[in-house]
């Protein structure tokens, strides 16, 4: 049976991997969901397992998106500090609330997000560029907030930080992808310590899925080069839109 349920894990840890490369999160995002509507897990132990295989996933993930499309360092290093320090703040505050409220937060937070994306899609259409809009100082605020959220929620901010790279600083959406992984660096790391320190871990569950995620996320950033830009992100809309309605059945 234990090799049955590391096979299982195995197998959703690739499918997970794939959909984290596709679309620049690390996988975190669709892996709290399958975690909570598959295995029963509630909030908080399924943002810390999740975050097993997003670390790994998120590292990977850099080096092929900077493969691609250097990485500038400078970026990089302004949305990672401040996402580290805010991160500690959230995954302290999130191993103490209540399982349902953080539940009913995470599926609110997917909707509104699916829908801020949408609305950029049809309402601003404009072409994303390799320059940032605004000096790069100013995305460490940015890495504040998504740091925050990060810590909060467990999907490393790179959800946050995507959307808003592309419509308030102008990048395209690779870029602003391999940006967010980038910044989800410091932060996933620092809050899976954190949840792992309150014992909000299933490492049984969460290595499995790493394995997996890490055999397959290369395919998923291999598809994001190959797919229109405009058809990544409707894709990414759709996937937000399923996993917060397979999620608010569970609340």
């Amino acid at each position: 049976m234990q090799f049955l349920d590391f096979s299982l894990n195995l197998i959703l840890g690739l499918l997970l991997g794939t959909v984290g490369g596709l679309f620049g999160i690390g996988g975190g995002l669709i892996a709290i969901p399958a975690l909570g509507i598959l295995f029963g897990l509630d909030q908080q132990m399924a943002q810390g397992t999740a975050l097993v295989m997003v670390v790994p996933n998120v590292l990977l993930a850099v080096w092929r998106y900077n493969q691609r499309n250097r990485i500038d360092l400078r970026y990089a290093l302004a949305l990672g500090i401040t996402s580290f320090l805010f991160a500690v703040i959230g995954a302290k505050w999130a191993v103490s609330q209540d399982p349902r409220l953080m539940r009913q937060a995470f599926v609110v937070f997917l909707f509104l997000l699916a829908a801020y994306n949408l609305l950029r899609i049809y309402y601003r259409p404009q072409a994303g560029s390799t320059e940032l809009r605004y000096p790069w100082p100013w995305l460490a605020p940015l890495g504040a907030v998504a740091g925050l959220a990060g810590g909060l929620l467990g999907v490393g901010g790179a959800v946050v930080a995507t959307p808003v790279l592309t419509s308030v600083f102008g990048t395209t959406q690779v870029m602003a992808q391999g940006l967010s992984l980038a910044l989800a660096i410091p932060s996933t790391s620092v809050t899976l310590v954190s949840y792992a320190w309150h014992e909000q871990v299933n490492w049984a569950m969460g290595i499995p899925l790493a394995i997996g995620g890490l055999l397959s996320i290369s395919w998923g950033v291999k598809i994001a080069y190959g797919l229109p830009e405009r058809r990544l992100k409707l894709l990414f809309c759709g996937f937000l839109v399923v996993c917060a309605v397979g999620l608010a059945f569970k609340v």
